[in-house]
């Protein structure tokens, strides 16, 4: 016997980049899952960066399951939403009007049924539609960590109905990161620190580094294996670590902005991207690095550590950059490009809770924003 309908959680999706395309194909191949649970994801609207593809009525109905899937594939082939006109029951709006349909949607919903605003982009443009969103009683799920890596304000506003926010896929894609700081903290425990490997790239890079290889041949072969963006530069330049630091940071209670971090690059400012082309910093610049880097290696092996690229939040503020640790450590002994994170507390203070595990992909930071939306059933739940 079919197991009875108890919640139905309406959702619009910002981004189709990698993110948002596993978001969708696991969204329909949960859907057996999900209805053994009781549980039913209507997705009525989906967004790139020019148009918006929404339900005839997203009040009673959502994008079918037949349509996610042809979207999802002309994403990936590079094509717009557009392409998808006259392949079922819906409407395409383009910005700037795309976004003034997704305020309508919020305020239909939000006050009704409810409506559940998955951010997987990459911007900071969404941070007034999250915020307009809350302003209508919806629940936001964010994979993408710049609205709340902005003003202080922002992140205040965002989290300001913690019941109402998911942001787990912000720090450690899939683990369980925000959920263990989130729970020590409503115990009473305070948070004393958080040391953390937070960049499956750098993580890979710098275990690399113990075997003897050289900087540059390790980054190379970190690029062709699909670990780094299109220009290196853009992970080890240590920004993207700083975010999901600056995330921890601020759920610690600390009221700071990027400007308050302390971030160290792996790379000089006479070989960014403003002086040197991508092509240039991997053929020539790269191979500038590698004796500095040696030296450090070598010396933090000499006293029995290791080099590990990681954010570190406690008393004395945020820093970024490498740090030397012990080789028997949990950061020590990281390998591959897993995350490692470190809680320490009055409870764990001389053995910290270790968190480790693949903290990066696309198919991975999907499953983790899933389960994020998958948390707020209970909010969506009809009224016996």
């Amino acid at each position: 016997m079919p197991t009875p309908v108890k919640s139905v959680l309406p959702v619009v999706l910002l981004g189709c980049g990698g993110v948002g395309r596993y978001l969708l194909r696991h969204i329909v191949s949960c859907r057996p899952l999900h209805a053994n649970q009781g549980v039913a994801i209507r997705v009525v609207g989906v967004a790139d960066s020019s148009s918006l593809l929404v339900a005839d009525d997203v009040h009673s109905s959502g994008l079918d399951d037949v349509l996610l899937t042809h979207l999802c594939a002309a994403k990936t082939a590079g094509s717009p939403l557009s392409s998808l006109l006259g392949q079922g029951n819906y409407q395409l709006f383009r910005n700037p009007e795309a976004r003034s349909k997704v305020i309508d949607a919020a305020t239909t919903l939000g006050r009704t049924t409810g409506l559940v605003l998955v951010d997987c982009s990459a911007t900071y443009d969404t941070v007034s539609l999250m915020k307009d969103a809350v302003d209508h009683g919806c629940c936001i799920v964010l994979a993408n960590k710049k609205p709340l890596t902005g003003a202080y304000e922002d992140f205040q506003k965002l989290v300001s109905n913690f019941r109402r926010i998911r942001f787990e896929s912000t720090v450690g894609a899939g683990l369980p990161v925000i959920a263990s700081v989130t729970r020590i903290i409503a115990s009473g425990d305070p948070v004393s620190r958080i040391v953390g490997s937070l960049s499956g790239t750098l993580g890979y890079v710098m275990s690399e580094l113990e075997d003897g290889k050289r900087f540059s041949e390790v980054v190379k072969t970190a690029k062709s294996l699909g670990f780094t963006e299109p220009d290196p530069r853009d992970d080890l330049g240590g920004m993207d670590v700083a975010r999901k630091a600056l995330i921890l940071a601020r759920l610690l209670g600390k009221q700071i902005s990027m400007d308050n971090i302390n971030v160290e690059s792996l790379y000089p400012s006479e070989l960014g991207p403003d002086a040197l082309s991508t092509e240039d910093f991997l053929e020539s610049g790269l191979i500038q690095l590698d004796r500095g880097m040696e030296e450090r290696v070598k010396a933090a092996s000499c006293r029995g550590n290791v080099l590990r690229y990681v954010c570190e939040i406690g008393s004395t503020g945020c820093q970024v950059g490498l740090k030397e640790l012990p080789k028997d450590s949990a950061l020590g002994r990281l390998r591959g490009s897993d995350n490692v994170v470190e809680i320490y507390s009055r409870c764990y203070e001389s053995s910290p809770l270790v968190i480790q595990g693949a903290g990066a992909g696309n198919d991975t930071t999907a499953a983790g924003v899933l389960a994020d939306i998958m948390d707020l059933q209970d909010l969506f739940q009809k009224p016996a």
